[in-house]
């Protein structure tokens, strides 16, 4: 290959190259630097913290991010086996159906040891009529 078949992405590159330092240069020394007193604290959707960051978090939380994530990974598998349904036939459907028995029989038995409420024990809800 010859030099003068690169020589204009080289040019190019050179160029812009040249531009980001221009203007990174002229905004580190144009610019503003305010030093407020709350300029090195956190911040974050536009409340200012209180308080130490790190928390315990109820086990709850993590219960239903592992579920959430069980019952997605489901969905995903459910997908790839919709796109491969008449591959698979029959013993595909079946494989199928036993994956998402399974999975509804966890779901009612997290249901049905409480995994899934949220409300404090000692609170019953409240019918409306």
């Amino acid at each position: 290959m010859q030099f003068t078949e690169f020589w204009p992405f080289i040019l190019y590159a050179g160029m812009v190259l040249v531009l980001v330092a221009l203007i990174v240069g002229l905004s580190y020394i144009l610019g503003q630097r305010p030093r407020e007193r709350a300029t090195d604290e956190p911040f974050e959707s536009g409340v200012v913290t209180v308080g130490f960051a790190r928390l315990r978090f109820p086990a709850k939380f993590y219960l239903v991010a592992v579920l959430f994530v069980i019952f997605d990974m489901e969905a995903a598998f459910i997908f790839a086996w919709a796109v491969a349904f008449r591959e698979t036939g029959w013993i595909g459907y079946g494989g199928a159906l036993a994956f998402i028995t399974i999975l509804a029989v966890a779901l009612i038995y997290e249901w049905r040891v409480g995994a899934l409420d949220w409300q404090p024990k000692g609170r019953k809800h409240k019918k409306h009529r």
